[in-house]
């Protein structure tokens, strides 16, 4: 069985992954942008005011979108950078340019907040994440995009950092694959040899056609009438043998 490729994002959805999306509407800027007593008494630790202001937009920053940046000022908007800003008294958030120089000072600062705030890294939860991702495959069915955003939603709930987004996309597109085939396995198990012959059957092409009747059901007309679709159905029943004749969509 071919294998899910991990590019079901698109390369806008790869790119916008773990970053800010735009602007931050004034709800969450005072949900995850303010400083409480605890992230002050933080940030009260941190020397000069392009140390302090950098400080917070990290702290707000993992706690808005889940994971530190590479560089902790990229795609930051202005209005979060200008929240801050006015929480600490700082009159000129523009002193902020002057925090990415020194790459050491926002590592150090990434490693505090994540202690204090109790952040688990990935590596921890990858194994319980694929269990996860695993089961919710095999229960739903659903397609990669629907278990990669809950399995981004099971991350933020137990507050692990997120990893980059090709790693967590691998990790959905082996364990949704896993679970198909295993599907698959469990259905080609339940049939009797004369079932597996008769499918198999239709992966040939029969002489003076140049394709396979499963291709020539496979890129039929997108939309059957109910006639049509009652003889595909029964067509189907009388091909592995299950006496579905009698069943409620031959009564349609």
């Amino acid at each position: 069985m071919q294998s899910v490729p991990v590019e079901f994002l698109s390369d806008q959805e790869a790119a916008a992954f773990g970053r800010y999306g735009g602007s931050v509407p004034q709800a969450d800027l005072e949900r995850f942008f303010y400083l409480d007593d605890a992230d002050r008494k933080l940030v009260a630790g941190q020397r000069e005011d392009h140390n302090r202001l950098g400080f917070s937009v990290q702290l707000a920053t993992v706690r808005y979108i889940g994971r530190f940046l590479a560089d902790p000022l990229d795609g930051v908007p202005a209005e979060v950078i200008d929240f801050l800003a006015g929480q600490l008294q700082i009159a000129d958030p523009s002193c902020l340019k002057r925090y990415s120089v020194r790459d050491p000072t926002h590592r150090e600062y990434a490693g505090k907040i994540q202690e204090k705030l109790g952040l688990k890294d990935f590596a921890e939860v990858e194994a319980e994440l694929a269990v996860f991702a695993g089961r919710r495959a095999w229960v739903t069915g659903d397609g990669p995009k629907a278990i990669f955003a809950d399995a981004v939603g099971w991350l933020r709930d137990r507050d692990v950092l997120l990893p980059g987004v090709s790693r967590l996309a691998r990790l959905v597109a082996r364990e949704r694959d896993a679970a198909t085939q295993r599907l698959w396995e469990r259905l080609y198990a339940a049939l009797t040899g004369h079932q597996r012959l008769a499918l198999d059957a239709l992966l040939a092409v029969p002489p003076g056609s140049r394709v396979s009747e499963l291709e020539l059901w496979r890129t039929g007309p997108a939309r059957a009438s109910g006639p049509q679709m009652v003889k595909a159905l029964n067509r189907v029943a009388e091909i592995i043998g299950s006496g579905c004749r009698g069943c409620s969509w031959t009564r349609a």
